[in-house]
């Protein structure tokens, strides 16, 4: 199953955000022992460098950088993803562009905390309790 994360679940782990903490450790564990094909968008980690090295530094946030782009798969944004975005009836920009960077790359879905950001989406949008339920 391809499947890729909002920012949002990657940061619960790594700013160890609780109650989400758990959860979405769990799923990307799930990704590291490749019971899911994890994919993220490019901007999820210029997003990851910025607030990790705001909360924590530079020096975590590379090390951060690193596990995912050796576990993840990167969606990449290019004009055609942005001018999808663009004209899109998404209300927020980022997840416009985070939704058509993963159709651009055939995902089978999205797991995200925020499901109502994606109801103009054409594909399954789960939360991290559906998908782990999905995938158990």
């Amino acid at each position: 199953m391809k499947v890729l994360f909002d920012t949002n679940i990657i940061l619960d782990v790594l700013l160890i955000r609780n109650p989400f903490f758990a959860l979405s450790a769990n799923l990307l564990d799930a990704v590291e022992s490749k019971d899911i094909d994890g994919f993220l968008c490019a901007t999820t980690l210029t997003t990851i460098d910025y607030l990790v090295t705001k909360f924590q530094n530079k020096y975590v946030a590379k090390l951060a950088i690193s596990k995912l782009l050796s576990l993840y798969s990167i969606a990449e944004v290019n004009q055609s993803v942005l001018n999808f975005a663009n004209t899109s009836n998404f209300s927020d920009f980022e997840d416009a562009v985070l939704y058509f960077s993963a159709l651009n790359v055939g995902v089978d879905s999205i797991v995200t905390r925020n499901n109502n950001d994606f109801t103009s989406a054409n594909l399954p949008v789960y939360t991290p309790n559906q998908l782990w339920d999905l995938i158990n």
